[in-house]
């Protein structure tokens, strides 16, 4: 895939019109004119913008991402407040190369949700080579509060002010420190909100003394976040699933060895009857794919050979031949490695589509060699070899 550094910025409960408009064209309109830039093509959804800028394949990826970067503050200036755009992870467009299930006996979509997104994804995102892990499927958990709006005005309170004091009734902050003898007392207050409860008893205002609690103008609840779409497994009915994303430039049977080692041991760690289940794996591909051209190559040599004997008719001078294919290839293995090449599914299927052309010349200079051994049989082996090589040597 070409070198690419994606943005995705979320603009929630705005239409695609708007999205495109406040978000996707200043982005745009930046990224042209950085050094490398190929194009630039975007999305826009309801509520969600995607930019991709796509450089020259000679670029460095890490290069690409800090150009990109240094040009996002630019397009902040233009981009209304609120809307973050983020640069996506570092990944290709092959790079989902493990995908999971959390399975729990009793466990809602929710509760799973919460573990994926709060211990398996953590965990995952600290093994060597992986970009990122993305949920998908069940519930995302979320403190819902519902507003009486006939309460409000009859408390007279303005929907504002109950979204300052839930914003501010919701953050620790630092009071220095206390010094007793010898010792220092650090000074805390504690304000982060922890259940519903918490939240109920949050003041918004005060009559005559009596204080007006969230609980007295909404009703607060565990709910969901709005959902786009849905997981669903076998007929069974919905899951929580994941996909962990290898970074750009990983080898990829070495990076899903570790992401198995630490599966084994997050599912230590998970709560009882709760584990992650794998149901798509690339080194499968990888290795059915190399497996594939390896036959290709063994295949391949094989009937070279096959048509060699009989086109020479002499199965010594066929095999000497089809010698040149496995030398051929020793050489291109040399040179890949040199210049920093893989041996993967491209290029050892261009090893395999090109078995016949490798053995081109060696079948031209076998023949010359046989005719002159026949046309001048008062020569030695070694001069009807020499002077055949020398006749057509600069032509091939």
């Amino acid at each position: 895939t070409p070198v690419q550094v994606e943005i995705d910025t979320e603009g929630q409960g705005l239409a695609p019109q708007e999205v495109e408009q406040l978000i996707t064209f200043p982005i745009e309109n930046v990224m042209n004119g950085i050094p490398g830039v190929v194009r630039v093509q975007s999305i826009s959804k309801f509520g969600l913008s995607v930019v991709t800028v796509y450089f020259s394949d000679d670029t460095d990826i890490y290069f690409a991402r800090q150009q990109v970067f240094e040009r996002l503050s630019l397009a902040k200036d233009s981009i209304p407040a609120g809307f973050e755009p983020q640069m996506g992870p570092i990944t290709t467009g092959t790079g989902q190369i493990y995908l999971y299930q959390i399975v729990g006996r009793g466990k809602s979509n929710q509760e799973l949700r919460t573990i994926q997104d709060w211990i398996v994804k953590l965990q995952l995102r600290t093994v060597p080579g992986v970009a990122d892990v993305l949920s998908f499927g069940g519930d995302v958990k979320q403190y819902h509060v519902i507003v009486d709006q006939q309460a409000l005005v009859n408390y007279n309170i303005p929907l504002k002010t109950l979204f300052e004091a839930i914003q501010n009734n919701n953050q620790n902050t630092g009071a220095n420190f206390i010094e007793h003898g010898d010792e220092q007392y650090v000074v805390r207050g504690l304000g982060l909100v922890k259940d519903i409860e918490d939240i109920k008893n949050i003041v918004l205002d005060s009559r005559g003394g009596t204080p007006i609690r969230v609980s007295d103008v909404a009703k607060v609840e565990i709910g969901s976040e709005i959902r786009q779409g849905a997981v669903t497994k076998d007929g069974q009915g919905e899951v929580v699933t994941g996909i962990v994303l290898k970074r750009i430039n990983e080898n990829t049977k070495q990076v899903i060895e570790r992401i198995k080692e630490k599966v084994v041991e997050i599912n230590k760690a998970l709560p009882e009857g709760v584990s992650i289940v794998d149901y798509y794996d690339q080194a499968e591909l990888v290795d059915n794919s190399v497996h594939t051209v390896a036959e290709s190559l063994i295949e391949g040599e094989a009937l070279v050979l096959l048509i060699l004997v009989l086109l020479l008719g002499d199965f010594r001078s066929s095999l000497i031949t089809a010698a040149a294919i496995p030398f051929c290839m020793l050489v291109a293995f040399i040179l890949m490695w040199y210049s920093g090449l893989s041996a993967n599914l491209m290029s050892l299927g261009g090893l395999a589509i090109s078995i016949g052309m490798m053995v081109d010349a060696t079948v031209v200079m076998v023949e010359n060699i046989y005719r002159h051994l026949e046309e001048h049989q008062e020569h030695s082996l070694r001069e009807a070899i020499l002077v055949a090589a020398q006749e057509i040597g600069r032509p091939m």
